[in-house]
């Protein structure tokens, strides 16, 4: 029996309003431990944006923590079905060049998958898939010992 999305996805919808910062946006990732979030424009879905997006598209440019997050994030959406393969999910994923995925399920946002839950999923003992499995916000010894300057 192939895996279903609904099996791997992080269930729940964790957005912020267009309006809003993008020190908000921000600070929505970090206390949620994610690393996308969904926009939403009167009360419609609008985009998503990324921790990624806010590096490049805000802090590159020189964008204010108080000026509004909508125009920074990625409009178009491609969603995936909740009960499609994850398979369908990996191939979205490849073909559109992207990370995350919202899931749909009778016409609303039921959560998200990510490249990570794939690889979690069907790859555990993969780079990814062991980077996936760590818990956000452990602590990671580097070097055991540190480096000398030369």
């Amino acid at each position: 029996m192939d895996t279903k999305v609904r099996d791997v996805m992080t269930p729940g919808a964790i957005g912020v309003d267009y309006y809003q910062s993008i020190g908000d946006a921000a600070r929505t990732m970090r206390d949620w431990g994610v690393g996308a979030v969904l926009v939403v424009n009167d009360q419609a879905l609008y985009g998503l944006v990324t921790d990624r997006d806010l590096v490049v598209r805000a802090v590159a440019e020189a964008k204010g923590a108080e000026e509004v997050v909508g125009p920074l994030s990625s409009g178009d959406l491609i969603g995936v079905d909740v009960d499609a393969d994850t398979a369908e999910a990996a191939r979205l994923m490849r073909e559109n060049a992207i990370r995350r995925l919202p899931v749909i399920e009778d016409g609303q946002v039921a959560g998200m998958v990510s490249l990570g839950d794939l690889a979690l999923q069907d790859h555990p003992a993969s780079a990814l898939g062991v980077v996936a499995a760590a818990r956000a916000g452990a602590e990671h010894v580097i070097c055991a010992k540190p480096a000398t300057l030369v």
